[in-house]
């Protein structure tokens, strides 16, 4: 299966065709993808697939060449309600060196809300603190970013993504570089945003065992086109299919192992 049929709904992703890639050169070509309002769907494949070119195409940030491509049910390149999309870019930590809180990195996510020449006003700021509470870290608003741990800093960007309240909300590999607890407590965070409201998830991941509670669908991408597309049960048994998403890479966050405690927004 290499499309998804619509679900009787208005799409939130309708690729027909199309192809991304940086200058001159396609990365991936021939994509047929339909997503759902309120799926969660996890893009996985070898590195150098073409996994976050199909995601940096979404938002803008790959020259699409060929086939049709909308967002909403509007064209990418007539696609102008940027609040409606949160994208968490493939960045394992903020820079130590950058000099400013938790909060002012995440009320960068509400310019997108506002004309370039208004100030911040209370729905900017409550957004913000929303956004923050959503992904545990209220108590860490007013803290230096480089104070933070990797996993926090991780949040933070999620958040700034948040604040908008987007729609559609997509992320790469945002479990990479992350230890095993602070991947648990992002997967509660993605899975709290499905139960909270009805926001569609886009992931890309080599980590899919972490967030084997969030997602519903995988897509498979290798050689710059879509190998394969189905539910994650459907995925667990395919024998066939490139399964290499239950390692994770730890960075210098040491967090504790283990379930996820209840109080998980708590921790640090």
């Amino acid at each position: 299966m290499s499309v998804t049929e619509p679900r009787g709904t208005s799409a939130v992703v309708e690729l027909v065709g199309a192809s991304f890639g940086y200058a001159d050169r396609p990365v991936v070509t021939g994509l047929n993808l339909v997503i759902a309002p309120g799926e969660a769907v996890a893009i996985v494949g070898p590195n150098g697939s073409g996994k976050s070119t199909l995601v940096k195409g979404l938002v803008g940030l790959a020259r699409q060449f060929d086939g049709s491509a909308a967002l909403f049910g509007i064209p990418i390149d007539d696609f102008t309600d940027r609040a409606r999309l949160g994208y968490v870019p493939q960045r394992h930590t903020l820079s130590t060196s950058v000099a400013c809180t938790a909060r002012e990195i995440v009320a960068t996510g509400r310019l997108v809300c506002r004309p370039w020449w208004r100030p911040a006003g209370r729905a900017d700021e409550d957004s913000c603190r929303r956004a923050l509470r959503r992904v545990g870290l209220a108590d860490r608003a007013e803290h230096e970013v480089s104070t933070l741990s990797g996993g926090q800093q991780r949040r933070v960007l999620i958040a700034r993504a948040l604040a908008a309240d987007p729609d559609l909300l997509l992320m790469d590999e945002p479990t990479a570089g992350v230890d095993a607890f602070n991947q648990q407590v992002l997967a509660r965070v993605l899975g709290d945003l499905r139960a909270d409201r009805d926001v569609t998830l886009v992931v890309v991941t080599h980590e899919l065992g972490a967030l084997s509670d969030v997602i519903t669908r995988v897509v498979v991408v290798d050689d710059g086109r879509i190998r394969w597309d189905g539910s994650i049960e459907e995925y667990a048994r395919r024998d066939d299919l490139l399964h290499t998403h239950d390692g994770h890479h730890v960075d210098t966050d040491h967090g504790p192992t283990g379930a996820v405690p209840t109080d998980w927004r708590s921790h640090p």
